[in-house]
């Protein structure tokens, strides 16, 4: 299908997704954004003619609506996705990141747990070190997705309203952000949610502020993490050899992002073996990937799903791990 074809569909596609209301260049009008005012006010107690004086000001982007429609982690195989991030440019930029905030790399590795590769990759793939953060009003992407993308209008509804409180507590101004097309903000792309739970002021400077703080950043993904179950010094994802014998099972037993379940020994017994041994009590997923080179197999870890909490990508997360350890690589060169 020609990539014509495929954008006329992707088009069609999202218009129909807002069928049922019309389109309104902002949202002052909109029923949904209305209700929303009455919720922010009756619940919050935030102003009503301030609300609708900011709900007038966001607008809808249809491009937006396109983007959700046609994430990278569901369009490309992982010989595709691999190469976006894994840039000897980004692992060189990492180090350079790195050796700029050493002593809050350490301080968070002590924290939380979390060693400073794995922060860096997070932050290497969000934002290439906080050069690409988002050029879409967050106002605009999280008003577009909570009243005009019916598949995840409540989510974005949540996000939303967190974003609106996030502001009061900031004392800044909702229409001055820019963010992801799906309004994740700063260095390491939290949405409002995440902001409010995980954002932490590292530097001790009074204010959480991942936006232009690569501190404060560098200490909320490390937190994000540590929340979230990482485990301190635990394996991510190895390779692993198919044998010839190997007992494939349902489609759903790979490529899982949930708690591994099956151990070491049990992928043993079905012909998956990782390259170097591991304690066969040892709990992990399958993956099954389009490589390079046909297809790759892998174990996936506790902390590889404790990635996927971040972004729930099974490409994102193995993206994560492989670039974490060419910049650990790398610095352990240069030091």
């Amino acid at each position: 299908m020609s990539r014509f074809l495929v954008t006329t569909l992707v088009s069609v596609l999202t218009a129909a997704l807002g069928t049922g209301v019309p389109a309104y260049a902002d949202y002052s009008q909109h029923p949904e954004a209305t209700r929303f005012v009455t919720d922010m006010v009756e619940q919050h107690d935030f102003d009503a003619g301030q609300m609708r004086a900011w709900m007038a000001e966001a607008e809808r982007q249809d491009s937006i609506l396109e983007a959700i429609a046609r994430p990278a982690e569901r369009t490309r195989t992982w010989a595709e996705y691999r190469p976006i991030f894994l840039q000897p440019l980004r692992v060189t930029r990492g180090v350079e990141f790195w050796q700029a905030h050493r002593e809050a790399f350490e301080r968070a590795q002590a924290t939380y747990g979390v060693p400073p590769e794995v922060i860096l990759a997070i932050i290497g793939v969000e934002t290439n070190y906080g050069r690409t953060t988002g050029n879409h009003r967050v106002l605009d992407a999280l008003t577009t997705l909570a009243f005009d993308y019916p598949p995840r209008s409540p989510f974005f509804r949540r996000e939303l309203e967190q974003y609106f409180i996030l502001m009061r507590e900031q004392k800044q101004n909702p229409l001055a952000f820019k963010g992801s097309y799906a309004g994740a903000m700063g260095f390491g792309q939290f949405m409002p949610s995440s902001y409010r739970n995980y954002a932490v002021d590292f530097d001790g400077d009074g204010l959480v502020d991942i936006w232009n703080n690569p501190v404060d950043a560098i200490g909320s993904v490390a937190n994000y993490f540590a929340e979230h179950g990482w485990r301190r010094d635990g394996l991510v994802a190895v390779r692993a050899r198919a044998g010839a014998s190997l007992q494939r099972g349902a489609k759903e037993d790979w490529n899982r992002i949930k708690p591994p379940e099956r151990t070491v020994k049990d992928w043993h017994k079905r012909g998956l073996v990782p390259i170097f041994p591991l304690p066969e009590s040892t709990p992990a997923n399958a993956l099954a990937l389009e490589g390079d080179f046909g297809e790759e197999f892998w174990l996936a870890f506790h902390n590889f799903y404790v990635i996927t909490r971040y972004n729930r990508s099974h490409l994102y997360a193995l993206a994560v791990q492989q670039l974490s350890i060419a910049i650990k690589t790398a610095m352990e060169t240069t030091s």
